[in-house]
């Protein structure tokens, strides 16, 4: 049956309304409808601290929050090719980057085709980490002193394995320089296969965050010489700090790792907020706070400006550091 004009433009405007009104209630616009999943990229190797934390924030998020949240493993380039992608990335809220301070560092070290200041938005300081020195455990060395002298009776011949452009790679060449002594930096593309590396015996020491060698030291296959953090840390009561074992730059709370959540530049503010309540929540959930201790993560959950503030003020920090230092990338 045909309808008379003026009823169907009157059916039609109501349609109209209908749709806005959905619309608004909904509190996420068009965006609750279509991004049921996002995406976590991980620039690192799956197994690895940052892949760890990521997987394990997404599973409890699938699980009380709504949304599936998948992770896309990208190494390469030292983080630079993972990150480049999401720099890259439509600003809709779909897809983030997790990643720890090698974002305020790489940028300063190599040449990349991003902005860490302007190319991103901080969602969320997630967690922090202490940072280790370790060796096998078959090796002779049992302390930091004695991994130094050995470096400094062979130059060069000592090898430290860590991620390339990590906080780990600054405070190597700190640690050298203080120490007045040539050992070598060998780069991995994460964690994991650094670690993999001194397991195999291809590698004399590694420089990672506690978590990554928290396994293999409770295992008894991996030795702790020292922690970079202000004082000792809980899970290794009996290990010295550097600046114990003499080096009094590493007295700083600038060489713990810490892991954020990022967006790409111009995601709006409603959608960076639910994101981060999201993440916030899985992170504090009593279910979580546990794993993520054993894990040795301490929660953090700084979003929004604090957290830019903070990226900011590290950016300006590293970035002093790797010019008075001159360090340059491997």
């Amino acid at each position: 049956m045909k309808l008379p004009r003026r009823r169907f433009l009157h059916l039609a405007a109501l349609a109209a309304a209908i749709a806005v009104l959905s619309v608004t209630l909904s509190g996420h616009g068009a965006w609750a409808q279509t991004t049921r999943t996002i995406k976590v990229v991980v620039p690192y190797p799956a197994g690895g601290v940052a892949d760890t934390l990521a997987r394990l924030l997404a599973e409890q998020i699938d699980r009380t929050q709504g949304p599936t949240v998948i992770i896309e493993n990208r190494p390469g380039a030292g983080a630079v090719i993972g990150t480049e992608a999401v720099a890259r990335a439509a600003p809709d809220g779909n897809t983030v980057l997790l990643m720890p301070n090698a974002f305020v560092i790489n940028p300063q070290l190599r040449k990349v085709d991003y902005d860490a200041r302007a190319g991103f938005e901080p969602i969320c300081y997630l967690t922090r980490t202490p940072t280790v020195i370790a060796v096998n455990s078959a090796s002779p060395y049992r302390t930091l002193a004695d991994l130094i002298n050995a470096a400094r009776a062979k130059p060069g011949d000592v090898t430290l394995a860590s991620t390339p452009g990590g906080v780990s790679h600054l405070a190597f060449v700190m640690l050298t320089r203080a120490a007045g002594v040539n050992m070598t930096f060998v780069p991995y593309p994460g964690d994991a296969p650094g670690i993999n590396a001194l397991l195999g015996g291809h590698v004399t020491s590694v420089f990672y965050s506690y978590p990554a060698v928290a396994a293999h030291v409770n295992a008894g296959k991996l030795r702790p010489l020292a922690t970079a953090s202000r004082t000792r840390i809980e899970p290794l009561p009996d290990v010295p700090t550097i600046a114990e074992s003499g080096y009094k730059d590493f007295e700083s709370d600038s060489w713990y790792s810490w892991y954020g959540l990022f967006a790409p530049a111009k995601t709006p503010k409603e959608r960076l907020a639910q994101i981060a309540g999201w993440f916030t929540a899985a992170l504090h959930a009593s279910e979580i706070k546990p794993k993520l201790a054993v894990q040795g993560h301490d929660p953090v959950g700084m979003c929004g400006a604090d957290f830019g503030a903070l990226v900011r003020k590290q950016y300006d920090e590293y970035g002093r550091l790797i010019r008075e230092a001159k360090i340059k990338s491997e």
